[in-house]
């Protein structure tokens, strides 16, 4: 709030009339909303290509909906149809079944390009989540209907080339951003997409291809078959392979009737992932191999991750050795043959040992919150295995090609009133400093969070986050082969450091990603 309040003055030359704004979009006019005290119109919930079902976990079931797929934008009042503003698309995360553009406000971002001289647009949309987003299993996969929500990005970033002109946006300047299965979902484009032709830059915001580490979609059929053995009117087609037409008719209480058996049953955290779906598809092939043969797009990109990415995703539960040997295994290839299998878990685990002061979260020395020290162990592994080593291998790989990349490790210290110690700077705490509004309101809080915004709207807008513009800050150099080095985002210390923080553990990792799914 107090950041929101300092930028009002200066965005207050953009304020409109009272007038509502309309936007015409062929034979239809769009009406939307002034925001006068912040000199910004909003037209939301704008219709993209097709309904479906949007399915939140969170959300009471009147609230879901099954039209989901609109498409916000919010923009500085008073431009013109031909101001060509440069548009930042936000992605929004939730493990994939879980998540909606409406509670990600880009209004701050807005005016702090606008007082910064270097106005743009935001965009954010809806995907489908779920069974519905990432179908699981033979019938999906032999009906080419796997990893639809990417499909939806492709479909809204297509919406966004058709119309932003006639908002005032740059269809030539779009710079796609987003965090966990937003930022898993906008690296995925960069495989086998039209990516370059939807937008020039992107931001990756703690995630990359295989963070969800990627198999083919028969694995998790039972999940899809229990799914559909739960929605009422059409548990007879669970096993038949022909459920889709019946899927098609069932209304929203229905399915998440199935979505909640299917979730009572499976072991898996996050079941409704992408998948690999083979030659032509959006993820041909694991991402290693695709990165060795050259074979990604090659567009310029900030990719960044928390110091504790892998706290959230370890269950507290955890208190031996054998437990964290079998959920490395659970996320490893069942290709690989099981003696290599072993030999590299056993690997990893010397690498990582039951050494408190060595887990995360990082630098809490011999603290264990009351849990078992195997917990911090297993958090350092999979935060690794997932995120860090993913983003080190990804930014060599661009770097390595000559594609301009920053890296950055996000280190702030969170409020224990808002994130339990044992977490850390843990898994999605970044988003709230890119948004403006962190729930501290520390000087070193609001000064991180002023930076980063600056960072990316500088980036969005010139493909630099060192643009001169804006508040004062520290130069973000450029990852490079001779030049390995990230930016530290931390209110009270903010330096270019070296990326070799745990590079024998990520080093090993990334010697053989077909091991790990990636």
């Amino acid at each position: 709030m107090v950041l929101l309040l300092s930028l009002l003055s200066i965005a207050a030359r953009f304020v409109s009339s009272n007038a509502t704004p309309t936007i015409q979009l062929g034979k239809t006019t769009l009406t939307g909303r002034a925001i006068d005290t912040l000199g910004q119109e909003f037209f939301g919930g704008l219709p993209d290509i097709y309904p479906w079902y949007q399915e939140a976990k969170d959300l009471p079931l009147t609230e879901m909906s099954e039209d989901c797929l609109t498409i916000n934008v919010l923009r500085p009042a008073g431009i013109s149809a031909d101001a060509k503003l440069p548009v930042m698309f936000w992605t929004y995360g939730g493990g994939f079944d879980e998540g909606l553009s409406a509670i990600y406000n880009g209004s701050v971002i807005v005016a702090q390009s606008v007082a910064r001289g270097t106005p743009i647009i935001y965009v954010n949309y809806n995907y489908r989540l779920g069974p519905l987003g990432f179908p699981q299993g033979k019938e999906a996969d032999s009906k080419g209907a796997l990893n639809l929500g990417l499909k939806d990005q492709l479909a809204a970033l297509q919406w966004v080339q058709l119309h932003i002109e006639t908002f005032g946006g740059d269809k030539s300047k779009v710079t796609v951003f987003g965090e966990s299965a937003g930022s898993i979902m906008t690296s995925i484009l960069f495989l086998n997409s039209p990516i370059a032709s939807l937008a020039r830059a992107a931001i990756f915001e703690s995630g990359s291809q295989a963070t969800s580490a990627l198999f083919n979609a028969e694995r998790n059929q039972a999940d899809w078959q229990n799914f559909v053995n739960g929605v009422p009117s059409c548990a007879s087609t669970a096993s038949s392979g022909s459920s889709f037409s019946c899927l098609r008719q069932a209304n929203s209480t229905e399915i998440f009737a199935g979505l909640s058996a299917a979730m009572a049953e499976t072991l898996e955290e996050f079941p409704w992932t992408p998948v690999i779906d083979g030659a032509g598809g959006l993820i041909p092939t694991l991402p290693s191999i695709l990165f060795k043969a050259g074979h990604f797009a090659r567009l310029p990109f900030i990719s960044g991750t928390n110091q504790d990415e892998g706290t959230l995703f370890t269950p507290t539960t955890v208190n031996s050795t054998e437990g964290v040997k079998q959920m490395d295994i659970a996320t490893s290839s069942p290709s690989v043959s099981p003696a290599l299998l072993e030999a590299s878990v056993l690997t990893l685990l010397k690498l990582y040992p039951d050494d408190p002061a060595l887990g995360s979260p990082f630098g809490t020395g011999n603290q264990t919150f009351g849990l078992s020290p195997q917990f911090k162990r297993a958090a350092a592994i999979n935060g690794d295995v997932a995120f860090h080593s993913q983003r080190r291998f990804w930014m060599n790989t661009a770097a390595n090609a000559g594609v301009p990349t920053f890296g950055y490790l996000f280190t702030q210290p969170q409020l224990p009133t808002v994130v339990p110690p044992f977490l850390g700077v843990s898994h999605g705490s970044e988003v709230t400093y890119v948004y403006g509004a962190p729930t501290d309101t520390s000087a070193s809080a609001i000064l991180i969070s002023r930076l980063m915004t600056d960072y990316w709207v500088s980036f969005a807008t010139s493909l630099t986050p060192n643009d001169g513009l804006g508040i004062p800050r520290p130069e973000w150099t450029q990852f490079t082969p001779k030049n390995e080095a990230v930016i530290q985002l931390n209110g009270a210390n903010i330096t270019m450091i070296p990326d070799n923080f745990r590079g024998e553990q990520m080093a090993f990792i990334n010697s053989d990603p077909v091991i790990w799914r990636h």
